[in-house]
């Protein structure tokens, strides 16, 4: 399959690499047909952090199921899907608290034995490819893959926001406390504060959105 890989830092090649595959009977196999590029992927781009040179990129991925474990019983051959960044397994004591991002389960400790969760194809996120390639191994697919209605397909470019930025944005809201009819404002207008804001005004919010430069004053 093709796949955006990791050459060393301003260096990315769309190289074949071996197929993603079902490695064990909780899998889901996606073909993946929309990804986003996140603003923390140029961490790794620019060579702020670490990343395996080799590793595929992409965190926020949409496609088609392909193939699934004899273990997974709520996703099937031909579901459309939005695949969230952070990998859980869904029954860990963070997982069962809704804590899915500091899944005890799919971190990988023997890089960092004291971390929690997992991503795919980021850095220090354990060892799972991204999604920027023809096909991606879903671990715990049933409860990783969040199913999508019948026009999936025809609204991907909508879709695909749910396996980051706007659930980043919408959570941010809801850390905030926000309440219909309560006034809130975003400092910062990146797509997080965008989708910060049109979260909040979904939810019946009254908005003002400021651009927020660090170290910039006016006069």
């Amino acid at each position: 399959m093709r796949a955006v890989v990791y050459n060393g830092p301003r260096d990315l090649l769309v190289l074949d690499v071996p197929d993603a595959r079902i490695e064990r009977p909780t899998d889901v196999l996606v073909r993946i047909t929309s990804t986003n590029i996140c603003g923390s992927d140029l961490h790794m781009y620019e060579g702020r952090t670490d990343f395996p040179r080799g590793g595929v990129f992409g965190h926020e991925n949409l496609g088609q199921v392909a193939e699934v474990g004899a273990a997974v019983d709520r996703v099937k051959v031909g579901d459309w899907v939005a695949i969230p960044f952070n990998i859980g397994c869904g029954f860990c004591k963070n997982c069962e608290r809704g804590l899915s991002a500091f899944c005890l389960t799919t971190a990988d400790r023997s890089v960092m034995p004291n971390m929690a969760g997992a991503a795919y194809g980021f850095a220090d996120m354990g060892p799972y490819r991204g999604g920027q390639a023809d096909l991606l191994r879903v671990p715990y697919g049933d409860y990783n893959c969040l199913k999508l209605p019948p026009d999936a397909e025809e609204r991907q470019s909508d879709y695909v926001m749910l396996a980051d930025i706007f659930r980043t944005g919408w959570h941010a809201t809801e850390l905030a406390g926000l309440r219909p009819g309560e006034s809130i404002v975003i400092y910062g207008a990146g797509p997080v504060g965008l989708m910060a804001a049109h979260a909040a005004m979904m939810k019946g919010a009254l908005t003002g959105l400021t651009r927020f430069f660090s170290g910039f004053r006016r006069g």
